[in-house]
């Protein structure tokens, strides 16, 4: 086990290896992580043992994938100087762990898991469950109580994991001995991200926005979006609550909500100009990203060919 380095809280929070991250992943973790960073104690773990719960048969990628979301941790401000960044099959600990606690969960307790039933069916499982699936808290519980994490950065999705989390620190604790600290949920401040579609945003549901869009790309991803169906024409009066479009303006365009909203009821804002408004806003804030990403790439490259 992990001693304490420093006087600061350890924090743990994992993102698995699907290939480059979108703007949900943004606002509801790493925007987070980049801040949290200067006040805990932080392990940041890609999680590619976990990605095998749905993808065990295409292995092919996993490689790439991970090299993509350990750029997109870089460029987005993660720093090795204050974070330990690093790849959880490296860490054999884990699934050692994992064995251990599993044991001490009783099946039932697993089938409850909302996020567990939300999956099932976002992915249309239904009898296609694999224990690695059904199991995967009890995953996600070893990689965080292995280094004793005092806290854990989620999204509001990932809180009935963290609930087990703290169940299985209790019973490990009450049956053998006081060793794991129970985590604290550090929820996001915009915990949910819907995609164009209304959905919450999800590779899996392929209603993404990367944060390495180009601009044409956010554009016509934003385009597609779902906005007050009782707005049919330009002037009629909009609710921007049940507007898509407006969930974005929320998290990028903070500086003008007020307008955005009021003109929207008013009828004054048509939807097009408030799509074309939310894009640019969107890619205007992942500008300095694009390019710290590209240098990023730049150097991998020139470290796997020298010259170039």
């Amino acid at each position: 086990m992990l001693k304490h380095m420093n006087s600061k809280k350890r924090i743990l929070s994992g993102v698995q290896p699907t290939g480059k991250l979108h703007i949900g992943n943004y606002v509801g973790a790493l925007s987070n992580w980049v801040e949290l960073q200067h006040r805990y104690e932080s392990f940041h773990c890609v999680v590619d043992w976990h990605s095998l719960t749905v993808t065990y048969d295409q292995t092919d990628r996993i490689a790439d994938d991970t090299m993509e979301v350990f750029l997109d941790l870089l460029a987005v401000g993660l720093d090795p100087e204050k974070a330990t960044i690093f790849l959880q099959s490296m860490v054999p600990e884990h699934a050692e762990l994992h064995l251990l606690f599993s044991m001490l969960i009783m099946l039932g307790r697993l089938e409850r898991n909302p996020t567990f039933k939300e999956k099932v069916k976002d992915l249309d499982l239904r009898g296609e469950v694999s224990y690695g699936h059904l199991g995967y808290p009890v995953l996600q519980a070893a990689d965080i109580l292995v280094y004793r994490a005092h806290a854990v950065p989620v999204g509001e999705d990932q809180a009935p994991h963290l609930e087990l989390t703290r169940e299985i620190a209790r019973k490990f604790n009450t049956t053998y001995a006081d060793i794991f600290p129970e985590p604290e949920t550090l929820l996001t401040p915009f915990p949910r991200v819907p995609g164009p579609d209304g959905r919450k945003m999800s590779k899996s549901l392929g209603n993404h926005i990367l944060m390495s869009d180009e601009p044409d790309d956010i554009a016509a991803k934003v385009r597609s979006a779902i906005t007050d169906p009782k707005k049919i024409r330009k002037n009629d009066p909009g609710d921007p609550n049940i507007c898509n479009v407006y969930a974005w303006h929320v998290i990028f365009s903070s500086d003008k909500l007020e307008e955005i909203a009021a003109t929207c009821r008013s009828g004054e804002r048509g939807c097009v100009v408030c799509k074309q408004e939310a894009a640019a806003a969107i890619s205007d804030h992942f500008g300095p990203f694009r390019e710290k990403r590209m240098e990023l790439v730049r150097d991998a490259m020139g470290l796997l060919r020298p010259g170039i």
